[in-house]
């Protein structure tokens, strides 16, 4: 029995040596098993069930809410690099199909959110690829449980189940080749195709805010600590005192709370004053869910509890890019395109687009384009065509274009270019052409075209 234990209950501290008692809490596969229910061999006969890792916190399922929707948010393009240094838009291959349909009953929007969900409270994510006769990925369907599997020569398999509509449609009890499945994976500290999430290291913060929650509903609910207390000189039975608590109770209790109550033999009532344990309960609270964010990588400004307040969205969205959700995205593309056998950054790969996260910054979105055209990066009919306006008639705008105010300053007041220099190959010839060697290049041939005209009249 403690052999079998000792396979299913892998401690969150050092082992200890064999035979002696571990200390919970129990990290399983589906869950973890608190320190109380855990000393229980039999726990799951005693009422015990295990705690989901995501479970019993706002802030975790804020965190992870927050990821996976604003994933699904952004559209994902296959890109392929040019040889003049660009990139064009892949608009007709398998990924890019994926990208628009995954199946036939999701979305690509509903994919990437349960995706991203399963990523950060499971610590790993699995998906089915399903191929066509010419070998090509149509389908990915996303799965609920995953687990590699290693043959003899060291090639990877996966068992995966938890999704009703695959499995009513396929025989999934054969292992499937890795090259089938799309397993996007955290940090892997205990088997490089086991991925954790930072929920496990969020466990003694939620614990200790757990207890202390726990703790302050039981008061209420039992009234243990009042906010009033009666004082009196005389001298009071037992009985009396019962008898008092009682008329004080249908007084101030139940249907008539807030009644006025009649006090004699000298009563007194006196406020219980707030003590100072209720505010350090606030701080620790709030210092566990800011530990919870830290863990997550996620900027409180987003979850609107605190920090430091940015000038823009703009300027709080790349915060947030340039952290934990940038690390998201990019994992996720590269899970992508191991599957579709991308050759990966720069030559080909998959990118998530977080323009869309500044769609309702309209006015930060416009002045981006404003200076990007100005500056010369843009062409007018690129930036309308990031605001799905058509291209300017005539092919106007197709061209990058600057203003003409920093010119050399050899253009001189009349904001002209310098007389240029005859060409070495019109050297004077005859007596005429030494004549004319004192003039520009441009008035040599502005000579020559009112001769022209001269003869054609």
């Amino acid at each position: 029995m403690a052999n079998w234990l000792s396979k299913i209950f892998r401690p969150s501290e050092a082992r200890a040596a064999e035979g002696q008692y571990r200390p919970g809490p129990y990290h399983l596969s589906d869950g973890w098993l608190p320190a109380g229910p855990g000393r229980l061999w039999n726990w799951w006969q005693s009422g015990y069930n295990l705690r989901e890792y995501g479970e019993s916190s706002a802030m975790v399922e804020a965190c992870i809410s927050a990821y996976s929707q604003t994933v699904a948010m952004c559209p994902g393009d296959h890109w392929k690099k040019l040889a003049n240094g660009g990139r064009k838009r892949v608009s007709k291959s398998a990924l890019t199909r994926i990208m628009k349909r995954p199946n036939d009953y999701q979305s690509i929007s509903d994919l990437l959110l349960n995706l991203t969900r399963s990523l950060y409270k499971q610590g790993e994510g699995f998906g089915l690829a399903l191929r066509n006769n010419r070998g090509e990925i149509q389908e990915i369907h996303l799965m609920r449980h995953g687990k590699p599997v290693l043959a003899t020569t060291g090639d990877i398999f996966y068992s995966l189940s938890g999704n009703e509509i695959v499995e009513a449609r396929y025989d999934l009890s054969l292992p499937i080749p890795a090259r089938d499945v799309l397993h996007v994976r955290l940090h892997t500290p205990r088997h490089p195709l086991k991925g954790e999430s930072p929920i496990l290291a969020t466990l003694l913060d939620r614990q200790m805010a757990g207890a202390a929650l726990e703790q302050q509903i039981a008061f209420y609910i039992n009234q243990a600590r009042p906010s009033f207390m009666l004082e009196t000189d005389e001298k009071l039975t037992i009985e009396q005192t019962r008898e008092l608590r009682q008329a004080w109770n249908e007084q101030t209790q139940g249907e008539k709370a807030g009644g006025t109550p009649i006090l004699t033999w000298g009563l007194k009532a006196k406020e219980v004053s707030k003590t100072a344990n209720d505010g350090q309960l606030a701080e620790m609270l709030k210092m566990s869910e800011q530990n919870v964010a830290l863990a997550f990588r996620m900027p409180l400004q987003i979850l609107g509890i605190g920090g430091s307040a940015l000038g823009s969205t703009e300027m709080l969205m790349q915060s947030w890019i340039a952290s934990g959700l940038g690390f998201a995205l990019n994992h996720i593309e590269e899970a992508f395109g191991q599957l579709f056998n991308l050759s990966g950054m720069p030559d080909e790969y998959l990118e998530f687009n977080t323009k869309a996260l500044l769609r309702s910054a309209f006015k930060e979105r416009i002045e981006g384009l404003v200076r990007g055209v100005i500056g010369g990066v843009y062409s007018s009919d690129e930036a309308r065509a990031e605001e799905d306006l058509p291209a300017t008639e005539g092919g106007f705008g197709s061209m990058p274009r600057v203003q003409q105010q920093v010119v050399p300053l050899s253009y001189g007041a009349a904001m002209k270019p310098p007389a240029l220099p005859a060409p070495a190959s019109a050297a004077p010839q005859n007596e005429e052409d030494e004549e004319d060697d004192g003039r520009s290049y441009e008035d040599h041939l502005r000579a020559i075209n009112e001769q022209a005209d001269a003869l054609l009249h």
